[in-house]
């Protein structure tokens, strides 16, 4: 699998950790940064670089990194196509690909050591979209995405 990894100052280190991890895996793995912790970066700019190579077909899938997630999760999924999922535990991992087919994991380095995220990636990765009554859902969320109205 194409996965687009990228992190703030805050997830250097993680990302860095599960970069060699998916590589391990043969995964092919694109690390679109940022490689300093101490050089504070904007995320949502990372955030449209990893989600972009997703939508654009460059990429399968994209991990991204923040330090605690909620922010870059937001801003993943202002990119159309994009279905973040923030997953700081392997059930939300599993409900994020299963029930959404989130195409974008976002963790937060503050909150999930590097075992755990090995684990939430290893989850996510592995984990099949069960379609049926989700695929409604993610139409309506679609629908909604292009402006329509569900009321």
């Amino acid at each position: 699998m194409r996965i687009a990894i990228a992190g703030d100052h805050n997830g250097v280190a993680l990302k860095a950790h599960l970069v060699h991890w998916l590589a391990a895996r043969g995964h092919e793995v694109d690390d679109r940064g940022t490689g300093d912790p101490d050089t504070v970066v904007d995320y949502p700019r990372l955030c449209e670089d990893v989600c972009r190579r997703v939508v654009d077909g460059h990429a399968d899938s994209a991990i991204m990194i923040g330090g605690s997630g909620s922010g870059e999760q937001i801003a993943c999924n202002k990119i159309r196509g994009v279905r973040a999922g923030l997953c700081n535990d392997a059930f939300t991992a599993e409900i994020a690909r299963a029930h959404n087919d989130a195409n974008v994991l976002v963790m937060g380095a503050k909150l999930v050591s590097a075992e755990l995220a090995e684990r939430i990636a290893g989850v996510w990765l592995s984990t099949a979209f069960k379609g049926d009554r989700h695929q409604r859902r993610l139409d309506q969320i679609a629908a909604l995405e292009r402006g329509e109205s569900l009321l």
